[in-house]
């Protein structure tokens, strides 16, 4: 334990909202705390063993607790949480450039107590048990989409080198498959032959389970009416209306629709000096996962949308394929908001009205 008696000019206070503030870096073995007491000001910077970790946090006054969004950070968010204590989660961007001196855990705790202080510090949402455990399902889908499309495009590659070729699909393929092995059973030794009916039968069962991945999500979104309410959007579907609830955390981490809209990276970066401000590409900050499937949204309204509305027909008019599809992104993403902030269902044609100052 690490005690100093006094703080200098450039020290925080310490408490927010009249409460303690505990910086909190996790690991997994061993906790790092800092705080101060300010009844004495006493700077505290204490290790805790992970199995210690809620029995000492249990004995203090309900605090403010502020940790990195990490591996495991959710977790133990919700357990302090249960705790009466409050709790923030903190972007590693934003904790980075308070860590001075060398990288320790005792550093990265006061940087991270020191972090969460500061005014306009954006925090990230605390995600509930059950949402964690829809992004995993979709962690699970993904990982196995590119495990099926190596196999697939390895299979493709290997038997190309003997003459055959195959449609494009993997559905295509699998049909086609078998008969390309028969008609190469007088080139190819039995062994190798047999080897390559495994890894057919490999990306077979890799879309199954992908299958039977799709179903369960399908039961969350028929269990979750938040979920239910985000497939109303045109251009949602069952992955992105579980991914973007999951993904989300609280809406209420987010002010605005357009400041979730700019975390997912679909609004354009911006450059300034001398008073000037450019606009370039979109920043491609946040989840690239769900800012993918809000694209491939997009892209299907565009195609298949039999009501597209004048606001993007006239948006085709005058801008490119590529611009429109991610303005329609954009536009997805700031309803899903609304929808989810406000608990309500979506309304084609809704007007958002600011109120008038007094």
């Amino acid at each position: 334990m690490n005690r100093n008696t006094g703080m200098n000019a450039g020290q925080i206070i310490g408490t927010m909202n009249g409460q303690q503030v505990v910086g909190l870096d996790i690991a997994k073995h061993v906790f790092q705390l800092h705080t101060v007491d300010m009844s004495t000001g006493e700077i505290i910077n204490v290790q805790i063993k992970r199995a210690k970790a809620l029995e000492h946090l249990a004995n203090k006054a309900p605090c403010l607790v502020a940790m990195e969004a990490c591996g495991g950070a959710h977790h133990w968010a919700r357990e302090l949480q249960a705790l009466g204590h409050g709790v923030r989660l903190l972007h590693a961007k934003a904790v980075r450039p308070f860590v001075s001196g060398n990288k320790t855990d005792a550093t990265d705790a006061r940087a991270i107590w020191l972090a969460v202080q500061q005014p306009g510090v954006k925090f990230v949402g605390v995600k509930s048990a059950t949402q964690q455990a829809t992004l995993t399902l979709h962690r699970q889908r993904e990982l196995m989409m590119k495990m099926r499309a190596m196999q697939t495009n390895a299979l493709r590659g290997l038997l190309y080198e003997f003459g055959a070729i195959f449609a494009k699909g993997t559905k295509a393929m699998l049909s086609e498959v078998e008969q390309a092995l028969a008609d190469l059973s007088g080139q190819l030794p039995q062994m190798v032959a047999d080897s390559l009916r495994e890894q057919v039968a490999r990306i077979k069962a890799l879309g199954e389970d992908i299958v039977r991945i799709e179903k369960r999500l399908g039961l969350q979104l028929r269990q979750d009416p938040q979920m239910q309410r985000i497939a109303q959007i045109p251009g949602v579907g069952l992955l992105t209306a579980t991914a973007a609830i999951a993904t989300m955390g609280e809406a209420s981490a987010f002010k605005s629709g357009r400041e979730f809209c700019a975390w997912l990276g679909l609004v354009p970066q911006q450059t300034g000096t001398g008073g000037k401000v450019r606009l370039g590409n979109i920043s491609k900050r946040g989840d690239t996962y769900l800012r993918t499937l809000l694209i491939h949204g997009a892209r299907s309204v565009l195609s298949h949308a039999k009501e597209p509305g004048p606001w993007l027909e006239g948006l085709k008019g005058r801008r490119p394929a590529s611009v429109v599809i991610v303005a329609q992104a954009a536009k997805m993403a700031r309803t899903i908001w609304a929808v989810a902030a406000k608990q309500q269902d979506y309304q084609r044609g809704y007007q958002s009205v600011r109120p008038q100052a007094a």
